[in-house]
């Protein structure tokens, strides 16, 4: 039966062949796509009566060799953007973790609130939260931009660490508990620390997002990346040089995420072959207790021998 299943699910000569007509199609659109676009910019323009060069011509891009441009402009922005996201992440996560505890308790008073707040901060739009943050609060820029980040940010954490929790094998927990622990102990002890661990490329991805989202503190006037190159720079230099800023800010932009996302990919990787290690049978309770027995009688042992 195998054998059969396997036959009908090989492709044959049409199917193959048809696969190779439709990449070779699909590459030559995408291939006549990009000529015409890369023609197109390159191509001069006319604006007010005066013919201006492509947009790859090298008097758009002169004013990049000044060091002095990248050392007292851009790199502010560059800065602007990295500290907003540095200091939102650690909150976030804080936060994330905060929410993840209150929304999994067995205390009803306590989690259906949770759920609520987690609920409307969910469904409010960030910029908006800026803009709330800012004129109500009276917080500045940076507070605003930085608050709305982590309101944000700190709730989709926390369902993810949540969703971490619920995925556990229920033998981790009963492990906690034959051992003598309470409820919260034995979830801050054994079970948070293995659904933090198997999240946390999840939340470095969405560490990703919240990098790109500090480019909405444009609007509420912080001094980040976008605000510094499309608006500051551009304005000044006027738009000769417009998509050249833009070409800069994307470039930049990309760099950031790209090895925040690459990151996130080494850890998913690391974190999966460590746990590929010392998998644990969700199917065998008693394996989860025989760990759980191990590692406090470990414990134990450090602290007679440290009490000595």
């Amino acid at each position: 039966m195998s054998g059969t299943s396997v036959l009908f699910d090989a492709p044959g000569p049409k199917a193959r062949r048809l696969s190779l007509i439709s990449s070779i199609i699909a590459g030559v659109l995408i291939l006549a796509g990009l000529t015409w676009i890369v023609l197109t910019l390159a191509a001069p323009r006319e604006s007010g009566g005066i013919t201006l060069p492509g947009y790859f011509d090298p008097s758009r891009w002169d004013i990049f060799a000044d060091p002095e441009l990248w050392n007292r402009i851009i790199t502010v922005g560059v800065w602007g953007t990295l500290q907003a996201a540095l200091t939102a992440s650690v909150f976030a996560v804080a936060l994330g973790i905060l929410l993840s505890l209150l929304r999994s308790s067995e205390i009803a008073w306590i989690r259906i609130p949770t759920a609520v707040v987690l609920e409307f901060v969910r469904g409010m739009p960030v910029l908006l939260m800026m803009l709330f943050i800012l004129l109500v609060l009276n917080t500045g820029a940076f507070w605003a931009v930085v608050a709305a980040l982590t309101l944000y940010n700190g709730a989709l954490i926390g369902e993810a660490l949540r969703a971490g929790l619920a995925a556990l094998p229920r033998g981790q927990r009963e492990a906690g508990l034959s051992l003598g622990m309470r409820p919260l102990q034995s979830k801050m002890l054994v079970e948070f620390p293995q659904a933090f661990r198997q999240m946390l490329p999840i939340i470095v991805a969405q560490l990703v997002v919240l990098l790109k989202d500090t480019s909405l503190g444009y609007i509420v006037g912080y001094v980040e990346l976008l605000r510094v190159n499309m608006n500051q720079l551009a304005t000044f230099y006027g738009n000769r040089y417009l998509f050249s800023f833009f070409i800069v800010t994307l470039v930049l932009y990309l760099i950031m995420n790209l090895s925040l996302s690459w990151f996130a990919r080494w850890l998913s990787k690391r974190t999966a072959s460590k746990s590929s290690g010392t998998r644990l049978d969700p199917e065998d309770p008693n394996q989860a207790m025989l760990v759980a027995q191990a590692t406090a009688t470990a414990r134990q042992s450090e602290t007679q021998h440290g009490g000595i």
